[in-house]
């Protein structure tokens, strides 16, 4: 996995009505990468679908959070998989070889090598900053991405990330950036998504 910039996170404001031309103004906005992570209520096989087929438009690679059976009837890239969401390995003989398969490490550079080892093609750290999306995550810090270098995977960092600090965690080792709230909580999506990718737009 090669790609570098806004990696965009999809929330409930994305999942119902009006929410694909939410999507659509992050992607008009530069991200490079979509996962589509709803909750409450849960993503329906038909809006993921639609999302899907959206970021394709835009020749972004998208992400299912949690469900990789859900991944692999949308026609999804891909799979993000947290501590209790399922087996890497799995994820891999569902999805085939040539699927995105990620993994949160939280602040856990044990679980990242453990991830590496078992074949996930990015590493997510995080929370960094305080977060609206998981308020309560568990704090990880710019060395952690430092560290996180030797693994020889792509890293990305989430959690309260913002245009104004999100320099740091590049200069650290994040090549990708994963954003709920600082891109689908503005009043201007395509104008947020296009400050965030401006950073890996311009040397640091």
């Amino acid at each position: 996995m090669t790609i570098r910039g806004l990696y965009v996170v999809t929330d409930a404001r994305c999942c119902g009505e009006g929410g694909a031309a939410r999507v659509e103004a992050a992607l008009r906005g530069g991200a490079r990468m979509l996962q589509l992570r709803c909750k409450d209520p849960r993503l329906s096989l038909e809006t993921a679908r639609r999302l899907v087929s959206l970021g394709h438009a835009f020749g972004v690679p998208v992400i299912v959070n949690d469900d990789i059976e859900l991944a692999r009837r949308a026609g999804a890239d891909g799979v993000h998989l947290g501590e209790e969401d399922g087996d890497i390995t799995e994820a891999r003989s569902v999805l085939g070889a040539h699927a995105i398969i990620g993994a949160s490490c939280y602040a856990s550079l044990t679980r990242a090598r453990e991830a590496a080892l078992q074949g996930a093609d990015y590493l997510a750290f995080g929370r960094f900053f305080p977060s609206r999306t998981k308020p309560e995550a568990v704090r990880a810090t710019p060395d952690l991405l430092v560290a996180a270098r030797s693994l020889g995977k792509p890293l990305v960092a989430i959690g309260g990330v913002l245009p104004e600090n999100a320099g740091p965690l590049i200069a650290a080792g994040a090549s990708v950036v994963a954003v709920v709230d600082g891109v689908f909580g503005a009043d201007d999506i395509t104008g947020a998504a296009r400050a965030y990718q401006h950073l890996f737009e311009e040397p640091l």
